[in-house]
């Protein structure tokens, strides 16, 4: 044999079939162990053996009534004639127990027939050797049947799992089950316009090439939560005509250290059979985060796995054709290897939308929900803002399952209204508060109400007063901006604080006395005080930075916590947030003072009505009363109490709102 042909033969199969299963085996295996846990349990040394007796001495103890019970059994294996006897004599030994004997021999007809005639034995039929056999292996054949269907099928399901542990559980799309498409996400124009050219660069990639261009390698959106990042990985699924496969950040880590890295590996060498392809990994932020977190670091199973897909994605063996999409709201955990240019080569920001974007992305959910003539998406995207693309969707929603609750076939201005609040705010609770309660609360929200309508200059206008339950809080003032908020200005931050004092200035005022209802105030405006001083640069102290120590211990931070300032300076700190909020008391105390009658306007106005409009308040202001109609307050309702079906006519006349209300008091959401 030439050596070429020993190189050959020695050398293995690359498409040799991999080992299987053998259940054979298995039961082979069982059969040896449960045949030694027979002979174990069936043959017990310290067991005495029956007495061995002649067939003459056991006819002759039967007639003289000395034999309890006793059997004969033929025995052809000895010839013919031949039978075994066993029985229990009628006394028992010294010490209480059965005596046994057994007599193996000839029977003869006669001793037969002198033992049948004692009336104390009985014949048993001959047995066979292969009856003995089945009565012995019959139980355990049965165990074994029963631990075969029970086990051997599940081990083969564990074999098969076993060797798909390192498999990726990565998941290709298919193309025809819900397929999206750009037209169906709204809010984010720019973004769309980012990954639109990577699906066009898919489809037609000669175009870019032309003039020196290369397909990015990474694609990472960033953006709060439910914002759309995942919807907009659907929609490019949708769009481009190459396999797209789906996987979640958490698929990778597993207990075991390895395991996440070999499903990296396997997930891209699917990409590269399918190439070009699309893979997703949504909140890659859990296999991302950055190496050497924690207190000591650690080599651990996430930070393989990290290590993998940065190699897969440009190393030393990179690959062309496969992108990748992830999609984090925690950009600040990532680690920098991640982000830097050849991995991810765009990282687009889905931020919150402004009130085009939030009047695209309810024009898209509308199409699902039935609304009347009156509902105007403008207007309620005008009154949404902060609302991010999946709480817009949550509003109509509720506001969908609040019409229903009441009966209506169709959403209605208030059914907005009051959907924005329970999400905003929290849902009413009737509680049943005494009048002192209702008084203090009254007040209290009375003195934020007109601290904030004297000071308001147009930007932050009162949309609702309430001394009704909502969420944690016993009152509610609630106020609707006039356009989204991107900046703040040092007169309106010092508003804020102003009439966050309003309310425990006027439970000092009115009743002389202090309650913890202004905790959440005092809270609210501590903090926007302490950023005006320590980030914003609105104090005396200068335009300097003195926030920088707020890194966290496990996000691979200092240990400890970092002192960039000394303590005189933090004194002065404490001193400007101290000045700054008592300068807004004062303030908030003048204003309050100079309008005592209004206040007690307000609140007897609450006491009676419980809900004031922002309307309600400035006619107080201005003319000392209420002019415009105040509405009544719908009784809270059971889930599950049946009510009435509205007719026609009322459905026509909620069409059309109270004239008396202003634009930012419609009742609409703020």
């Amino acid at each position: 044999m030439s050596k070429e042909n020993k190189q050959q033969r020695n050398k293995p199969l690359r498409n040799a079939p991999p080992e299987r299963f053998q259940p054979k085996v298995l039961m082979i295996w069982m059969l040896i162990i449960f045949g030694m846990i027979s002979l174990y349990l069936f043959t017990d040394p310290n067991r005495e053996q029956p007495e061995e007796w002649k067939i003459r001495e056991v006819v002759e103890a039967a007639e003289n009534q000395r034999i309890a019970e006793g059997t004969i059994k033929s025995n052809p294996k000895g010839g013919p004639g031949w039978s075994e006897i066993q029985g229990v004599l009628a006394e028992t030994g010294p010490d209480g127990e059965r005596q046994e004997f057994q007599a193996t021999g000839r029977l003869t007809d006669d001793n037969l027939e002198r033992l049948q005639q004692t009336g104390v034995f009985r014949e048993l039929p001959a047995s066979t050797l292969l009856t003995d056999i089945l009565i012995t292996l019959l139980p355990f054949l049965l165990i074994i049947g029963i631990l075969y269907f029970l086990f051997v099928r599940q081990l083969r399901h564990a074999g098969r799992g076993a060797m798909s542990f390192g498999k990726s559980k990565a998941k290709m799309l298919s193309r025809d089950r819900e397929k999206m498409t750009f037209s169906e996400v709204a809010g984010c124009d720019e973004a769309k316009e980012e990954v639109s050219e990577i699906v066009e660069f898919l489809k037609d990639p000669k175009k870019f090439q032309r003039i020196g261009g290369r397909i990015p390698k990474g694609c990472l959106l960033l953006g709060p939560p439910g914002t759309g990042k995942t919807l907009l990985a659907r929609a490019i699924a949708g769009e481009a005509d190459v396999p797209f496969f789906s996987i979640s950040g958490s698929d990778f880590v597993e207990m075991f250290v390895g395991v996440g890295a070999a499903r990296v590996r396997d997930m891209f060498e699917q990409g590269r059979k399918n190439a070009p392809c699309l893979i997703f990994i949504d909140e890659i932020d859990a296999v991302g985060r950055q190496r050497g977190a924690g207190l000591g670091g650690g080599n651990d199973e996430r930070e393989q796995t990290l290590n993998s897909l940065l190699v897969e994605m440009d190393g030393f063996d990179a690959h062309e054709g496969v992108i990748i999409i992830a999609a984090t709201n925690r950009p600040d955990v990532l680690d920098n290897a991640l982000l830097r240019p050849g991995r991810f080569d765009r990282q687009i920001t889905i931020d919150l939308p402004d009130i085009k974007g939030r009047e695209e992305v309810l024009n898209v959910h509308a199409k699902k929900v039935r609304l009347a003539d009156d509902v105007e998406l403008a207007v309620v995207a005008r009154n949404t803002s902060g609302f991010s693309g999946a709480d817009l969707a949550n509003l109509l929603n509720e506001a969908a399952l609040l019409s229903a609750r009441y009966g209506k076939s169709e959403i209605h201005n208030e059914d907005l209204d009051e959907a924005r609040e329970k999400l905003t705010y929290g849902r009413e609770r009737r509680r049943l508060l005494d009048d002192e309660d209702k008084r203090v609360t009254a007040f209290h929200e009375g003195g934020h109400a007109l601290v904030q309508a004297v000071i308001d200059d147009g930007y932050l206008p009162v949309h609702k007063v309430t001394i009704i339950p909502r969420g944690q809080s016993l009152g509610s003032t609630m106020f609707m901006p006039k356009k989204d908020v991107f900046n703040h200005a040092r007169r309106r931050v010092l508003n804020q604080i102003c009439c966050a004092m309003g309310g425990r200035v006027a439970e000092e005022i009115v009743l002389d006395e202090l309650t913890s209802g202004a905790t959440g105030d005092i809270r609210q405006a501590t903090k926007i005080a302490r950023h005006m001083v320590c980030d914003w640069g609105m104090s005396d102290l200068g335009c300097v930075a003195y926030g920088e120590n707020q890194d966290h211990v496990f996000l691979g931070r200092e240990i400890t916590r970092k002192q960039n300032y000394s303590e005189q300076t933090a004194q002065h700190i404490d001193a400007a947030i101290r000045e700054i909020i008592d300068r807004q008391y004062d303030r908030a105390k003048q204003i309050i003072l100079e309008h005592r009658q209004a206040l007690e306007t307000i609140a007897h106005a609450l006491l009676e009505h419980e809900t004031l409009d922002g309307v309600h308040v400035r006619e107080i202001i201005e003319h000392g009363e209420i002019r415009s109609p105040v509405r009544p307050q719908p009784a809270s309702r059971d889930p599950g109490e049946p009510v009435e079906k509205e007719s026609d006519e009322a459905a026509a006349k909620k069409k059309n709102p109270d004239e008396g209300l202003g634009p930012e008091t419609s009742p609409v959401p703020a």
